[in-house]
């Protein structure tokens, strides 16, 4: 069976934790080690999230005066090699004999996209709001608000084709395991000068719906740090949603910064292929496939 899985930024970094370089590879040998086993047994192609790590690949870059900060779109770029390097080392130690790629993946999108005129994408660290206002005045950048505190928002339009979906088929196609799209993909669209980046963060769990359907996907397996989809949040003031359909999905409300995008690219897949969609804990991956965790999301 071939699996889109979808690791979320917390493969790399858990919640409040530092953007230290051997945490995140440490974490990500722990997400390779949940994930081997399934991949011993499917296809598996698997794309990452790379909120915090493009936005201290930003930070890095705008603390160097000599030079203009380089756009998001060449951000995104470093950020998809340098997890992505992290994760193809992790697989390769889990998984000896195997053959895994990294491929940097171009993702386009529209640039009439509303998304750009209101920036939503939280991404990078958490600041004081007093920490913020001094960035603001200096760099004009937006924020919005993040586990009491508040983030950088970059405009986050949606995926509308995959540039490399026949190189990533191929390579699937060859027994290939493939990490790609990372962080949803380096955002391009079509200008008068041909195809360039834009600043932006392509939505990466619309970019792994995207992936899933067109790779012919059979299951879209959404990552996270939660053990399923809840009811409310946060969680003591609801209840896991453990088998459900888009229709009910729809009916509840759920956070445009976290859980929301999963939802409604869970959703998405399924309407679009009749086929399976899943959310849980990365630890809980097998578990997860076998519809003993998490939360399944199907037509019926």
């Amino acid at each position: 069976m071939r699996i889109v899985i979808a690791l979320g930024g917390n493969a790399l970094l858990r919640r409040g934790q530092p953007m230290d370089a051997e945490l995140q590879r440490s974490n990500v040998l722990r997400a390779a080690k949940a994930l081997a086993p399934i991949a011993q047994d499917h296809q598996v192609i698997v794309t990452h999230g790379n909120g915090p790590q493009v936005g201290l690949l930003a930070l890095q870059a705008a603390s160097y005066r000599e030079v203009k900060p380089y756009p998001f779109d060449v951000l995104s770029a470093e950020s998809e090699g340098m997890i992505g390097y992290l994760i193809e080392q992790a697989f390769a130690n889990e998984l000896p004999g195997s053959e895994i790629a990294t491929l940097l993946t171009q993702v386009e999108v529209d640039l009439a996209d509303p998304a750009f005129s209101k920036p939503t994408k939280p991404i990078g660290p958490i600041y004081g709001q007093a920490e913020a206002a001094s960035i603001v005045a200096k760099m004009g950048w937006s924020f919005v608000t993040d586990n009491g505190g508040v983030r950088r928002a970059i405009a986050s339009p949606a995926p509308q084709r995959i540039r490399e979906i026949n190189v990533i088929k191929l390579l699937a196609d060859a027994g290939v395991l493939v990490i790609c799209a990372g962080g949803g993909g380096v955002p391009v669209a079509a200008t008068s000068d041909g195809w360039r980046g834009v600043e932006a963060v392509v939505d990466k769990d619309l970019s792994a719906a995207l992936l899933a359907e067109a790779t012919g996907a059979e299951m879209l397996i959404l990552l996270t740090d939660v053990s399923a989809v809840w009811t409310r949040w946060p969680m003591s003031a609801g209840n896991p949603v453990r088998s459900t359909t888009c229709t009910e999905l729809r009916a509840l409300d759920f956070d445009s910064g976290s859980m929301g995008p999963k939802v409604q690219a869970a959703c998405r897949f399924v309407e679009r292929t009749g086929r399976l969609a899943a959310i849980g804990a990365i630890d809980q991956a097998e578990a997860i496939l076998r519809g003993e965790a998490g939360t399944r999301v199907s037509t019926v």
